[in-house]
């Protein structure tokens, strides 16, 4: 019998079972424990990259995994379809971006089918297809009636090669995210949605999301950034209009020496018209990025404007300078500055030669020389008149009483948060469903004109939208009036339809409303997979969407991801493969030469998923060298006659050791996927076995049922790993059904039994179960086996295991 390993073969068979049977076809049944893994959906480059494999293939194998555990699985696909690229892949090869992006979907679509993901693909959805698009166009009229979405000129991130708006976070050392272009700041008509309308609500349930990464709820808090201060007015000489600026520091308002506005501040621009020096920097200023973030490290440059504020309490003059730190679109546009206790203010003044004083002092009097740096820690304050002696607390409010009743200012919250700026002056994306009539200004389209169809097509020059040069398209009857009007031609940033995608998966097939009833058995995710880049983006994003949906009665879910895992990047000799570094792999190469279930035994056998993994061609080699030890072995042991079924009463010591061996692999193997999702350990755990059951020499007739235990397990440890092979290999274990519909292997406690002591096991220091475990089990052994405890598992479930004490010979405690 020719049982050589032919990858070609084995998977192709295991995909046409998989497609017959349908098996990753699944319906909602109250009766049924569902659960949602998803991933991050692609954007059909038209070809998968190593990244994309490693976290399609992460996701899958959770999916897998938590069907064996009898749970009711959703794993669906989709594509976010629109964006820039389209659009240049459009100008370089001369056809439209519709013909590009379908092209590509079909050609990945085969690539992933290849992989053998367990996909649902009836759910299959494509953003830029106006079934879908429809109905975020839907929404944000709902939102226009609300008045959660709103039009004004704004200073926005410009990219001069992409012709388009970016937001902050798209702006990444001062360069466009995708063309790499610098970034300028222009002022142009936008629309927003209010995302800032939920900012508390966004920042307060950060602290319920238990499942995700601290460093992504760390990131979204500090890019929210919640600060409590006081909102206060200067007068300006000869200005009848005051200078209002946000402060969380008012205990420092008499060691201001100095005040700063942004380049479109309109007292810089008074100034720039009868001042030619002031109105060259303004239009510096205007190169340079309106993202936050480079403003931190960016040179700080600035220029008198020739005025002075006055200040509110003493009467002295500050002088007024326009500065390119200062953002327009953040608080008010001005900044007062207090030098000896800011280190921007300090570093400005001292290139400057500006008053730097100090008002603050430690609160132990020790003295500190405010010339050779800022003093920016909370103490005690000095030189400030009637707060002299004042905490921060005290001096605070004082401070914010004192100018209450002057009428200059009060307490206020203020956010880092912007609201999001959703206009881009692209054609490849979904149309802005807005008319505009000279009459009746903006108007939503009424729904029953939905969708506003983005015409396919066309021909793209690369500059600007060729929507502006339709008027079949921009041409429109008022909704209100009925008269001549212009139909918006901007399009929605891309991160609108990758912000409820996963929703919709739901109930794809929906014609009749955005969700229907189908949303609630399925949302939120259970477990959400994909990159940390996306933290702020993408995430943060869906996390406001999920509460509008809520909030507009389609969903009663208040957050979108239960679980997340972010995933580490694939590197080779070092660094993130890219085409300009010539460091790239193929994954269609490899999957030819050695077959989907190497590459996916190498991903998830090579690094843990939160860490990079070091891509080598010896590690796939060798993943492709244990698959054919793992054929060979199952099939030789499939050549012994008849297995009898066990008699654990009758086996010999060698035999209760390789079982005991099999039971001790099953307890860490369920833990490491289910748990501790350290995947890479599990698929070590397994080749260990694997190599003991090679080494176990004993034909006897209770040495192969101890064998076929074995192998059984591992083929099923494996299964969500490489799931082609362990199709075939389930088979030729004799069994008749297939092993996708298996459950996970049990764990029997009785076979640990060896030289025995004792173990009491706690949760959270009370006593829930005493198991029994070799005298020298080593920790990870004790562990494994305390946690797949029936009864602790009880007291343990759905919770997070904060960490498992282990006390050699005595106890374990799990805190969770």
């Amino acid at each position: 019998m020719d049982v050589a390993y032919k990858p070609e073969q084995v998977e192709r068979k295991a995909r046409e079972y998989w497609d017959d049977n349908r098996c990753f076809e699944v319906d909602e049944d109250p009766d049924k424990d569902p659960f949602y893994c998803l991933t991050m959906f692609p954007y059909p480059s038209g070809h998968l990259h190593m990244g994309h494999v490693r976290v399609f293939t992460l996701s899958d194998v959770i999916a897998r995994y938590q069907r064996m555990q009898g749970k009711h699985v959703l794993q669906p696909m989709g594509w976010d379809a629109f964006g820039m690229p389209a659009e240049n892949a459009a100008i370089k090869r001369g056809v439209p971006p519709a013909k590009w992006t379908y092209q590509n979907i079909a050609d990945m679509r085969g690539q992933f089918k290849r992989l053998g993901y367990a996909y649902d693909w009836r759910r299959e959805i494509t953003t830029c297809k106006p079934e879908y698009y429809r109905w975020e166009q839907w929404l944000f009229t709902k939102l226009f009636e609300k008045g959660l979405v709103y039009r004004k000129n704004s200073i926005v991130n410009w990219d001069p090669v992409d012709q388009t708006v970016l937001a902050n976070e798209q702006v990444i050392d001062g360069r466009g995210w995708r063309s790499d272009a610098l970034v300028e700041r222009r002022e142009i008509p936008q629309w927003f949605m209010k995302i800032t309308a939920y900012a508390d609500e966004l920042l307060e349930y950060l602290d319920k999301l238990d499942g995700w990464p601290d460093s992504v709820r760390s990131m979204q808090r500090n890019w929210i950034g919640r600060s409590e201060g006081i909102e206060l007015s200067f007068d300006v000489e000869d200005e009848d209009e005051r200078l209002t600026v946000f402060t969380t520091r008012p205990d420092t308002l008499m060691g201001v020496t100095y005040m700063a506005v942004a380049a479109e501040h309109p007292l810089a621009t008074k100034a720039a018209s009868s001042d030619p020096k002031v109105a060259s920097f303004i239009e510096d200023c205007k190169k340079m990025q309106a993202a936050e973030a480079a403003m931190e490290t960016m040179e700080k440059k600035g220029m008198p404007l020739g005025i002075s504020a006055i200040h509110p309490i003493t009467g002295e003059k500050v002088p007024l300078w326009v500065a390119n730190f200062v953002l327009m679109s953040y608080g008010t546009g001005a900044v007062m500055a207090v030098p000896g206790h800011d280190h921007r203010d300090w570093e400005f003044a001292d290139k400057h030669g500006l008053p730097i004083t100090q008002v603050v002092e430690p609160l132990d009097g020790s003295s500190i020389d405010i010339s050779a740096g800022p003093y920016v820690e909370y103490g005690r304050v000095i030189n400030s008149g009637f707060i002299d002696g004042m905490t921060f607390e005290q001096a605070f409010d004082a401070i914010a009483e004192r100018f209450a009743e002057d009428g200059r200012g009060r307490r206020t919250v203020n956010y880092r948060l912007r609201d999001w700026g959703v206009s881009r002056q692209r054609y490849w994306g979904t149309p802005i469903p807005i008319i505009y009539c000279d009459a009746c200004g903006a108007q939503p389209v009424p729904e029953d004109q939905l969708p506003v169809v983005l015409p396919e097509d066309v021909e793209i020059t690369g500059v600007g939208s060729p929507l502006k040069d339709m008027p079949e398209f921009y041409e429109a009857d008022c909704p209100k009036c009925g008269k001549a009007a212009r139909r918006e031609t901007d399009t929605f940033d891309t991160f609108v339809e990758s912000s409820w995608y996963f929703s919709r998966y739901a109930c794809p097939d929906s014609d009749t409303a955005m969700l229907d009833e189908r949303e609630a058995y399925w949302m939120p995710v259970d477990q959400y997979t994909g990159g940390v880049e996306h933290a702020i983006l993408h995430l943060l994003y869906s996390r406001f969407f999920q509460k509008v949906m809520r909030d507009v009665g389609l969903s009663s879910a208040d957050e979108p991801f239960t679980n997340l895992l972010t995933q580490g990047m694939v590197l080779k000799d070092g660094a993130k493969m890219s085409k300009n570094k010539g460091n790239t792999v193929d994954p269609g190469e490899l999957i030819e030469k050695y077959g989907a279930d190497t590459v996916r035994l190498f991903m998830m056998f090579t690094a843990p998923p939160e860490q990079a993994l070091e891509y080598s061609d010896d590690g796939v080699q060798g993943a492709y060298r244990f698959l054919k030890r793992f054929w060979t072995a199952v099939h030789t042991h499939a050549e012994c006659d008849d297995v009898p079924p066990l008699d654990i009463d009758s086996l010999s010591t060698a035999q209760r050791d390789l079982r005991r061996k099999t039971h001790q692999t099953i307890a860490k193997v369920g833990d490491d996927m289910g748990r501790r999702y350290t995947f890479n350990t599990a698929v070590a755990a397994s080749m260990e076995l694997l190599n003991a059951v090679t080494r176990f020499d004993d034909s006897s007739p209770q040495g192969t049922a101890v064998i076929r235990e074995a192998l059984n397990a591992v083929v099923l440890f494996l299964s969500p790993i490489v799931p082609h092979i362990c199709h075939e290999l389930w088979e030729v274990l004799g069994h008749e059904t297939a092993v996708v519909d298996e459950r996970w292997p049990a764990f029997d406690e009785s076979a640990l039994e060896q030289e025995l002591v004792e173990i009491v096991i706690q949760v959270n220091g009370k006593l829930r179960a005493r198991i029994s475990v070799a005298a020298d089990a080593d920790k990870d052994a004790v562990a494994a086996a305390a946690l797949a405890n029936e009864n602790v598992q009880r007291f343990i479930a759905g919770k997070d295991i904060r960490k498992t004490v282990v006390v050699p010979g005595r106890l374990v405690n799990i805190v969770v």
